[in-house]
């Protein structure tokens, strides 16, 4: 079983991913709400996998979870980091998420439209 910390902007969706993670039987989900908390929390909890929300305001914005991320990868480089971006109302940072995948930083990342099966199915794949 597969430990999964999130963090989101959006509480509610975050238990709705949490539960869906769950229900897959393949996950141990944990929300942390506060971004400043992450990197001591995946210190102490050793996720496989950290899934954090990046938008366009603070503390949520891209350069502060490639701090987390460092602060991460830096304690525990085998954990993947994932990042879910609203290709729709945050274009531009969206191009700067496909980026970070293409230059290795992150391992994946996960648009918002998408639908909660198939970011259950893409986090069973990694």
């Amino acid at each position: 079983m597969q430990r999964v910390i999130i963090n989101m902007q959006n509480f509610l969706m975050s238990q709705t991913l949490e539960l869906a993670l769950k229900s897959s039987g393949e996950f141990y989900t944990i929300v942390i709400p506060k971004p400043e908390e992450l990197a001591k929390s995946c210190a102490l909890l050793k996720p496989d996998i950290l899934l954090m929300e990046t938008t366009g305001y603070t503390p949520w914005k891209l350069d502060e979870r490639m701090k987390i991320r460092a602060e991460v990868k830096a304690q525990d480089e085998n954990c993947r980091v994932v990042l879910l971006v609203d290709e729709n109302a945050e274009k531009q940072l969206a191009e700067r998420v496909k980026q970070a995948k293409r230059d290795g930083l992150i391992d994946q990342f996960i648009y918002s439209s998408s639908s909660v099966s198939f970011l259950v199915a893409l986090m069973e794949t990694l």
